[in-house]
């Protein structure tokens, strides 16, 4: 969002996001279009119209959500709001219900055209099937991403995302390649490919082999001059030597750095929360990967207190994690869907043990990360400056650089020193 107050009498629209990085690629399709029909971006209590941009991963994420569409209702102006994203597509009647000026649009492709009508201006046309935003990007973002794919087709017990995003399906190439194309023009150094499961991405080609992801990183290297392509999450089957093969050859040009979602280091929770990988599976691709890419970082999300789980898999756990050496982690306690399979399964875990434990996960994700940073001094490397003073590494390790580099720039650095919070120190080179 771009904080302000409407400009020259156009109408003010806020963009409240919540939740996953394809959440964020959505809201800022939907802020282009809006800007293009006149609309300008500001903060809820100047805001004419509020979109809420859901998320329904945890309860917790949708307990945020509604909170979030009542505030923007009770806003002094009383907006007109639109709440979209995953909550709104599994419980419209209930988001409806909030408060009277609250719409529901759960299709994203319609939410700016749903807005631009409330606000009596003329709608272009948004799509849902992926898209680029430029940097900066109209919600102030930088490092902007372009979602590739979209939906699910695995059936993981604990999660809610499928029912709402549908089942997957991927972007044309010669779409892809527009937006980053776009993006650059824009200024953009960096995008992100993003997806629900980026890794299934997959184009079906008439008289040519089937495009992969790795045919797709391929193909923006031979198509693109853009400066540096970075993967988002991907699922540890998805990094496959063709993947791994294809990031080695574009060198510095992809982000040495794979998130790879685990959600636990336990054979046995692996299998109750029906995950497609064990983790020797896991342990292949990373040494592979590892192989590979000069100095891979790994990211990675991790799920404590899954029901049934025990001190005994919570130690096998932990101990998986600290055997793969992340370099960052998401740690979430686990949250009861309704609807889901494992919300019935018998031996749901007390919240003081999962709070316990999620304290044991993020310290040993702290050690690790500090550590994994240190490894990299005397490197050189690439870093995005975000803010000033500040900027991220190709490993998504944070850096600080010189206040006076101007945002948005790419910064070849030598990674001088490492600070006690895991920041590391880079030297323009």
């Amino acid at each position: 969002m771009t904080p302000g107050a409407p400009a020259g009498g156009r109408p003010g629209v806020c963009l409240l996001n919540l939740g996953c990085r394809v959440n964020r690629v959505e809201l800022d399709l939907m802020a282009s279009e809006l800007e293009a029909a006149g609309a300008v971006l500001v903060d809820e209590a100047a805001a004419d119209a509020i979109v809420v941009n859901t998320c329904a991963v945890t309860g917790e994420a949708e307990a945020k959500a509604r909170k979030a569409v009542r505030r923007a209702a009770g806003m002094p102006k009383a907006p007109a709001v639109v709440a979209t994203g995953c909550v709104a597509s599994l419980f419209s009647a209930e988001l409806s219900e909030l408060a009277p000026n609250v719409v529901v649009e759960a299709n994203k492709s319609l939410v700016a055209g749903r807005v631009l009508d409330l606000l009596g201006l003329a709608a272009g046309s948004v799509t849902d099937e992926g898209g680029l935003v430029s940097a900066p990007t109209p919600t102030g973002r930088t490092r902007p991403g372009v979602k590739i794919q979209d939906g699910c087709d695995n059936r993981c017990t604990y999660c809610i995302v499928w029912k709402a995003r549908g089942r997957g399906r991927s972007l044309a190439p010669e779409d892809v390649l527009a937006g980053i194309r776009a993006a650059q023009a824009r200024g953009a150094h960096e995008v992100v490919l993003t997806g629900i499961n980026l890794g299934s991405y997959h184009w079906e080609r008439d008289g040519a082999p089937d495009l992969r992801l790795s045919g797709l990183l391929d193909l923006i290297m031979e198509k693109t001059d853009v400066e540096r392509v970075r993967l988002s999450s991907i699922e540890p089957p998805d990094v496959t030597p063709e993947l791994c093969d294809a990031m080695a050859r574009a060198g510095e040009r992809v982000a040495p750095f794979l998130h790879v979602c685990l959600q636990s280091g336990s054979d046995r929770t692996l299998r109750r929360m029906a995950r497609v990988y064990r983790t020797d599976l896991f342990r292949r691709a990373v040494e592979e990967a590892r192989s590979l890419v000069p100095r891979l970082a790994l990211g990675t999300d991790l799920i404590v207190g899954f029901p049934g789980e025990t001190d005994e898999d919570f130690a096998d756990s932990l101990a998986f994690c600290e055997e793969m050496r992340f370099a960052k982690m998401h740690v979430f306690r686990y949250s009861r869907r309704p609807g889901t399979p494992a919300a019935d399964f018998p031996d749901q875990v007390d919240p003081r043990v999962m709070a316990a434990r999620g304290a044991r996960m993020r310290e040993l994700a702290g050690r690790m990360r500090r550590e994994e940073a240190a490894g990299l001094v005397g490197a050189d490397d690439l870093v995005v400056v975000q803010y000033p003073g500040r900027g991220v590494s190709g490993g998504l390790f944070d850096v600080r650089v010189p206040e006076e580099v101007p945002l948005d720039t790419l910064l070849p650095v030598r990674l001088s020193e490492v600070l006690p919070d895991g920041t590391l120190v880079g030297v323009p080179r």
